[in-house]
C-alpha cells in the first residue's frame, strides 16, 4: 500500500488539539485560546481521558493535588465556561457532575501519532521496512517539544513521564529499523546524543554499540559497553542486561552475524501501544 502522509498539524478543517508539546487548540488551523496554566491542565486532563467523564473532584486533584485552594470548585466551573465559549458547547459536555471532551476522530495529535505507530508496526510485521520507517518518522514528527510543556499539577507530571517514555520507545524502534536498513553510519550521531541525554537506557547503548561495530569501530563499541557497565554499577548497583552482555561477547569475537538484522533486546520496544495511564 502507498505510504500515508500526515498533513501538517493541525488539520486544516474543524477543531484540533495538541498535547505532544504545549497544550494547544485550533479551529480551521487558526489558534484558539487555552487560558491560564490551570485551565490548560484541565483541558489536558479531558483530552487525555478521551471522552470519559471526569468528576469535579478528580479535576481538582489533577490540577492542585493535595493542596487545592478554597475556591477550587468555582475555578473549575469558570474554566469550563471559558472552554465552552472557546470551543463550542458541543465540545465540552457536563454530565453527572463531571466533564468530558467529545472530539471527532483525528482531532488530537496524540491519536494521529498512535495510529501512525500502529500502522508502522503492522508494516514492519509484513516485511515492508521502508514504509514502517516512514510511518514511524511521521509519528515522531508530531512531537512539538516536551509533551504537556508548562502544564502544572500531579496529573500532568505523571502524563509527561508516560508520554516521554513512549516517545523514547518509538525512537528506539525507529533506530532499530534504521540499523536493519543498513543506515548505521547515519544512526551513530543520533544514538551518541541520545545515550548522553538518557545514559541509563540500555537499549540505546546496545544500538549504539552495534552501529559503531558495523562502522568498523570495534574499540569504540567496546568502550561504550565498559562505560555502561561502570555507570550502571555506580548509579544502580547492577550489571548490564543479558542482551548487552551477549552483544559485547559477540563484538569481542568479531561475530560476522552482527552485520545482519539487529539482535533483539530482552524486552524489545513495540511502536504501537501507548503505556497505560
Amino acid at each position: 500500500p502507498a505510504t500515508r502522509t500526515v498533513p501538517a498539524w493541525p488539520t486544516a478543517e474543524g477543531l484540533a488539539f495538541g498535547v505532544l508539546g504545549p497544550v494547544r487548540g485550533w479551529r480551521d488551523a487558526e489558534p484558539l485560546p487555552t487560558g491560564a496554566p490551570q485551565q490548560r491542565a484541565f483541558l489536558a486532563l479531558l483530552l487525555l481521558r478521551e471522552g470519559r467523564i471526569v468528576t469535579a473532584s478528580e479535576v481538582i486533584d489533577a490540577i492542585w493535588g493535595e493542596g487545592p485552594p478554597g475556591q477550587a470548585l468555582a475555578a473549575v466551573r469558570t474554566y469550563a465556561s471559558r472552554m465552552r465559549k472557546a470551543y463550542g458547547p458541543e465540545t465540552l459536555l457536563s454530565e453527572s457532575g463531571g466533564y468530558a471532551v467529545r472530539l471527532p476522530p483525528g482531532t488530537l495529535d496524540l491519536h494521529a501519532a498512535r495510529e501512525l505507530a500502529t500502522e508502522s508496526e503492522r508494516s514492519r510485521a509484513l516485511g515492508d521496512l521502508p514504509r514502517a520507517r516512514d510511518l514511524l518518522t511521521q509519528s515522531l514528527a508530531l512531537w512539538a517539544g516536551e509533551a504537556l510543556a508548562g502544564v502544572p499539577g500531579p496529573y500532568a507530571d505523571a502524563q509527561r513521564t508516560r508520554l516521554e517514555e513512549w516517545r523514547l520507545e518509538l525512537l528506539e524502534t525507529r533506530l532499530d529499523m534504521d540499523l536493519e536498513a543498513g543506515a548505521h553510519a547515519e544512526a551513530v550521531p543520533e544514538l551518541t546524543a541520545l545515550t548522553a541525554a538518557h545514559p541509563l537506557r540500555e537499549r540505546l547503548r546496545e544500538l549504539l554499540m552495534l552501529a559503531l561495530y558495523r562502522c568498523g569501530r570495534q574499540a569504540e563499541a567496546l568502550a561504550v559497553y565498559a562505560d555502561t557497565r561502570r555507570l550502571l554499577a555506580d548509579e544502580l548497583g547492577v550489571d548490564p542486561s543479558p542482551a548487552l552482555q551477549r552483544l559485547q561477547r559477540r563484538i569481542l569475537d568479531a561475530d560476522d552475524a552482527l552485520f545482519g538484522p539487529p539482535p533483539s533486546a530482552s524486552d524489545p520496544p513495540h511502536a504501537a501501544p501507548l503505556p497505560p495511564e
